[in-house]
């Protein structure tokens, strides 16, 4: 009898299968909510890897939790600090199933944020909150050598860039 678990499907890697050429030259800035520091570590890790990967420059930025990465990508994508404008934002952290009703609060309104950054103003983000009921859940996905969702995040990243660039031209 077939299995149904996601375990048994091999996954491919988004690098196999995105256009990601026209990313070259990006400059990414990767945002991390660290609350859950062992999960975001790996998290991050992950994602810069990624992104020496494919040759993207990045700045690196601490946010209070994550309910605080929609109004950080908002900020930074209209710097006015004289430094490098970002083609993309890789967004990481992670809200742990409580008690209350605050987890789903948080992650409905940063996924919701963060979407709205990337439809309304055309921003290249790369979501990367983890969204799990457990500590050991979000260690799977986090690790670098289990599911390695900072990697999925940077690649879904560079995708949007590439794609803008192939539909703005340059942008």
């Amino acid at each position: 009898m077939p299995s149904s678990s996601l375990e048994d499907f091999n996954l491919a890697d988004a690098a196999q299968y995105l256009d990601l050429d026209r990313a070259e030259g990006a400059h990414v800035l990767l945002l991390t909510a660290p609350y859950y520091g062992q999960i975001t570590d790996e998290l991050r890790r992950g994602a810069l890897e990624t992104l020496d990967e494919f040759g993207v420059t990045h700045e690196e930025i601490a946010v209070g939790g994550a309910f605080e990465l929609p109004a950080a990508v908002m900020l930074a994508a209209s710097r006015r600090d004289g430094g490098k404008e970002f083609n993309g934002f890789v967004t990481l952290g992670c809200v742990l199933r409580g008690e209350t009703s605050h987890y789903d609060l948080i992650c409905q309104e940063t996924a919701r944020g963060l979407m709205d950054l990337t439809v309304n103003r055309g921003l290249a983000v790369g979501f990367g909150v983890l969204t799990c009921e457990n500590e050991t859940q979000a260690l799977e996905r986090a690790r670098v050598d289990r599911k390695n969702k900072g990697r999925e995040v940077a690649l879904a990243c560079l995708g949007m860039i590439s794609m803008k660039r192939l539909f703005r031209g340059g942008a």
